[in-house]
């Protein structure tokens, strides 16, 4: 077997092995990573000294001249004594099998959409002279934006000892066009009948024949029907046509069969979001933003049935009651529960209901208190009760409840209850005042503590943002002076060359926050475990040897994770180096506390990267501002 069998191991010195999909028949199919061009690929592999191998390589230099955007293209090959290898580009999404077991069959226009771009490439690859020799729904794949690929064009029938080092077989082309009739009849009805094999539960049959997609599945048109059915019911000793002469032109050549289908199809506006909302959710870690599905009209839909509405059961038998007219109430329709359970209903009453009784006017009560008689001694006030003064007398002449003089008070029971009674709505005044003092007193404690912290006011933090962590505890701290004259350059260890848009690492630190510096961008998140590559960045150049104190770093996408390094000289790697800080920015500024930590270069490492517009992982620095250590 070749030398690399085990992920990790590098192919060619230059592919790295990640993960292995299928093995059979003596090869094996990769996918891997491409250190070079830093991207993932797809490898079909074998032995050096296999049968097979010479095919292969002619298989690839075929399919290398084909220019089709829908497929998938053949990036590398190559064969050795030990190995023998194709590498095709990698694409991202769910395969039709997996679309026929997963949500089931298609709808009709999604259907011939779909095989109407596949016949769309395969009549570019066979105006270029070449075949794919095994279409079967494996091959074809429903990506994260609801396009159609092809893979293992040519390629995969050399694996399959279908395709010869000559080139390919003696009918190779109508081949092609009877895998063609076969998608359509796997999309439409989840069964496949074309003419290469498939992991796709075979079409039945009848009569020795396959079955019309009609006869498997109700509500498709009659259009398609007839398509599949003058394909895949052809005969040795029948012309092509007999049963529908009209077919003739379309069934000749993949082109025919592409145009047919689009004419079906009509406006293809919308297409794929229909597509993609109709494929099983296979990656449910990725986020897929699918529009709502394109409605079919379909001939001959059969109309829904009513549902029927159940019977309403019959209601209890109440029994009425009567009642007096002493105690029935005004109003009818009250309920009456009896030991039993049952239930009973008042009656309006026949006679008007009594008159409420007369309503007693409270005791009169003098505004003044009146003159005392002749002779009569002041009374000594009531405990709870204050001195009043009198028209004409002084504030200790006279008291209320007062003595006219007789003998008897004039104060009633009555009175002397209403004097002793408290003032309705004191209680909550006082307390809302003692609710309204403790709040006081929080917000005091709440102040004082914060200042004895060491807090600063909000404006402090140039950041403009709250920040976390060691960011947060950078805020509280006394801000150094900005280090000016620093100069910037991309830092990617990783890549060949070791820089990423060198040219437009300036940007972060002229000062201006318009201009920016970027990252490439990424297919996967950076590693590890989504990616193999650790991290990107910029390397400051401080001028000399500085105490760092604080790091302003101002980002465009969030979230961004990023570490600091500070050195004594430019760093080749961050292998072996430990971070003065690190820390993530959930909007759009993030400031660092480096600690003091004093060199001449300091390392701005992205971690973590945003992702972008274009559904690829890309980091984006508008502005670094670096102060030195409070002192220095």
């Amino acid at each position: 077997m070749p030398h690399a069998t085990r992920p990790g191991d590098l192919l060619g010195d230059r592919y790295q092995l990640v993960d292995l999909l299928t093995e059979s028949e003596g090869g094996r199919f990769w996918r891997a990573y491409d250190r070079v061009l830093e991207r993932h690929v797809a490898i079909h592999v074998i032995r050096g000294d296999d049968e097979r191998a010479p095919a292969l390589m002619e298989a690839a230099r075929r399919s290398a001249t084909v220019l089709d955007r829908r497929v998938l293209r053949v990036l590398d090959a190559e064969c050795t004594d030990d190995q023998c290898y194709v590498v095709n580009e990698w694409g991202w999404g769910t395969s039709l099998d997996i679309v026929a077991a997963g949500s089931g069959a298609l709808g009709a226009r999604r259907a011939a959409w779909l095989v109407s771009e596949v016949a769309d490439s395969i009549a570019v690859a066979h105006a270029a002279g070449v075949t794919h020799g095994r279409l079967n729904p494996e091959n074809v794949l429903v990506d994260r934006a609801g396009g159609v690929r092809i893979i293992g064009l040519c390629v995969d029938a050399a694996l399959h000892g279908l395709v010869g080092p000559d080139g390919p077989p003696p009918g190779g082309v109508q081949h092609d066009i009877d895998d063609l009739a076969g998608l359509l009849y796997c999309a439409l009805t989840s069964r496949w009948a074309g003419a290469s094999g498939s992991i796709v539960p075979a079409a039945p049959r009848g009569h020795g024949e396959v079955l019309r997609p009609r006869q498997v599945r109700a509500g498709i048109p009659r259009t398609l029907d007839l398509l599949c059915e003058e394909v895949l019911h052809r005969s040795p000793d029948r012309a092509p046509g007999t049963r529908h002469r009209e077919l003739d032109d379309v069934v000749a050549s993949a082109r025919g069969v592409a145009d047919y289908l689009a004419e079906f199809v009509g406006d293809p506006t919308g297409m794929p979001a229909a597509l993609l909302a109709s494929t099983p959710d296979v990656l449910p870690d990725e986020e897929q933003v699918v529009l709502p599905p394109v409605p079919e009209m379909l001939p001959h839909a059969e109309a829904p049935q009513p549902v029927p509405v159940p019977e309403p059961e019959p209601e209890p038998e109440t029994t009425v009651l009567a009642a007096t007219d002493e105690d029935r109430p005004t109003e009818a329709g009250v309920p009456i529960f009896g030991d039993d359970d049952d239930v009973s209903w008042l009656e309006r009453r026949t006679t008007p209901a009594p008159p409420p009784p007369p309503f007693e006017a409270p005791p009169e009560r003098p505004l003044f208190a009146p003159e005392p008689a002749a002779g009569a001694a002041p009374r000594t006030p009531r405990q709870g009760q204050g001195a009043r003064s009198g028209p004409g007398g002084g504030k200790d002449d006279h008291y209320w409840p007062w003595d006219t003089g007789a003998g008897a008070s004039t104060s009633s029971s009555a009175l002397a209850a209403v004097t002793d009674e408290p003032v309705p709505g004191r209680g909550f005044l006082r307390l809302g005042v003692l609710l309204a003092a403790l709040v006081l007193l929080a917000v005091a404690v709440v102040v004082a503590v914060n200042l004895g912290n060491g807090g600063s006011d909000p404006g402090s933090d140039p950041s403009g943002t709250a920040s976390t962590g060691e960011a947060g505890r950078a805020g509280r701290q006394a801000r150094g002076p900005v280090i000016s004259g620093v100069s910037a350059a991309a830092f990617d260890p990783q890549g060949d060359p070791p820089s990423e848009n060198d040219e437009e690492a300036g940007a972060a630190v002229d000062g201006d926050p318009a201009t920016t510096w970027s990252t490439e961008g990424y297919n996967d998140q950076l590693g590890p475990p989504p990616g193999l590559k650790l991290g990107v960045g910029l390397v400051l150049d401080l001028g000399e040897q500085r105490s760092v104190g604080q790091v302003s770093l101002s980002f465009v996408g969030t979230p961004t994770s990023v570490s600091l390094f500070v050195t004594e000289g430019r760093p080749d790697s961050v292998d072996g180096l430990d971070p003065v800080a690190q820390g993530s920015a959930d909007g759009p500024r993030l400031t660092l506390d480096a600690g003091g930590a004093r060199g001449s270069h300091l390392v701005v490492w992205l971690t973590a990267l945003p992702v972008g517009d274009d559904g690829r992982f890309r980091g984006t620095v508008s502005e670094v501002v670096v102060r030195a250590a409070p002192g220095e």
